[in-house]
């Protein structure tokens, strides 16, 4: 089954250098997000009650990266364990109308939101009368553009009183300085801003190619709308497992026209936590006659049965320019998580800082070169065929490779 509703844009994300980055569920009060929340983590940490608010303090959880990959490189190495990457999810309170002016949770909703990278944002797209909601009834556009409209007000906020900082310590520098220059650099690239902002858009769709110098200023500032997005429309369970909702295409629209490179992605909160429960005691003939009765009788093959998790998970990661490296023995096969670009040393340290440090060479094999492979793994026939590279500091680990490091001290 496919996911996607919109083609993945080519869009630098304007992101921290981090290999730790972190995601937060966004959105109005009671539409759902701790119960995403509970799902995604399988966890009981949220709070799923029906009243705005119920969540008040961000609850954190590690959320499992799935990987293909791993599961075929712990067979072929006959690793005794295999260890995920994982990923650091954030349950944010909900927002209200009027959260910038400090009404509900805002200045506090805001200020968490401020703390992760790339956001999850929750738009309830499913009609309930049982289930409440904050502005009384169900319209999708409307959240968003209430979402969008807090997120574009504090930016302006913090923005102003950047500016204002700024012009200040500018009007203690040098005129001759390099100082000076990049201030006034700085205060025209805000200016810029400022203008896209006004007109209600995203500072992420300001531009597709930043510069360097221009994500290194915007990363001093933390602005709330350059966080790259994914749009979750949270529907009925039957919905999602057709694919198809009311108010897709009005989302979609307006995403074209107020967050263009953004996409958006149908799933149920509420099926999600239905297939976890069929899925923690292996019931797959439950979880089909579950389907098959939503889908109204269609036959869903058993072993096949589809979750929106693992497709929310990687996007993020997508997102936020993460990749992965494996380290693969008799002991365990490992994912480790990078950033792209990352050079060989700096992806030895994300295992131990020794390596970094020390770092001589690295061994690396690429996935595609083991896709085929079958356990046990014969290294020395790859190493003939010449799959077995030896890189040096140079080298930008690629997503998938399976790394050997080699150091002056430290473990291997």
């Amino acid at each position: 089954m496919g996911f996607w509703i919109r083609p993945y844009s080519t869009q630098r994300a304007i992101v921290r250098a981090s290999n730790n980055l972190t995601s937060g569920i966004v959105g109005l009060a009671n539409v759902g997000k701790s119960t995403f929340f509970q799902a995604i983590t399988k966890s009981t940490l949220g709070n799923p009650a029906n009243y705005p608010f119920a969540t008040i303090d961000p609850e954190e959880a590690k959320v499992l990266v799935p990987s293909e990959h791993l599961d075929h490189l712990q067979k072929l190495y006959g690793s005794r364990k295999k260890i995920p990457a994982t990923l650091t999810v954030y349950d944010i309170a909900g927002l209200t109308r009027n959260a910038s002016r400090g009404e509900g949770l805002g200045n506090k909703f805001l200020g968490d939101i401020r703390l992760v990278d790339g956001i999850y944002s929750v738009v309830r797209g499913f009609r309930d009368d049982s289930i409440t909601h904050i502005e009384g009834s169900v319209d999708p556009i409307r959240d968003l553009s209430v979402v969008q409209d807090e997120l574009v007000l504090k930016d302006l906020e913090w923005l102003e009183a950047g500016r204002e900082k700024l012009t200040r310590k500018l009007g203690r520098t040098a005129k001759s300085s390099l100082d000076h220059k990049q201030m006034q650099d700085e205060l025209a690239l805000l200016a810029q801003l400022e203008e896209f902002l006004y007109e209600g858009r995203r500072i992420a769709h300001f531009k597709q190619n930043w510069t360097k110098e221009e994500v290194d200023t915007l990363g001093q500032y933390n602005f709330l709308t350059a966080k790259p997005t994914l749009v979750l429309l949270n529907s009925s369970p039957r919905d999602y497992l057709l694919q198809q909702n009311e108010y897709l295409d009005e989302v979609s629209k307006w995403i074209d026209q107020y967050s263009p490179g953004d996409e958006v992605l149908i799933f149920s909160a509420e099926y999600e936590t239905r297939y976890n429960e069929f899925a923690s005691t292996s019931d797959w003939e439950g979880l089909q006659r579950y389907c098959s009765e939503l889908a109204g009788g269609a036959a869903i093959k058993a072993g096949a049965l589809p979750s929106a998790l693992p497709s929310i998970i990687l996007k993020m990661r997508q997102l936020l320019r993460l990749i992965s490296f494996y380290t693969c023995g008799p002991e365990e096969s490992r994912q480790w998580t990078i950033q792209q670009g990352t050079r060989a040393p700096q992806a030895a340290g994300v295992i131990h800082s020794d390596l970094e440090k020390t770092f001589i060479n690295a061994s690396v094999i690429k996935y595609d070169d083991l896709r085929d492979a079958s356990h046990p793994l014969d290294e020395s026939a790859l190493r003939r065929l010449g799959k077995i590279k030896r890189c040096g500091k140079d080298y930008v680990v690629e997503d998938g490779d399976v790394v050997h490091f080699r150091a002056a001290a430290g473990k291997n």
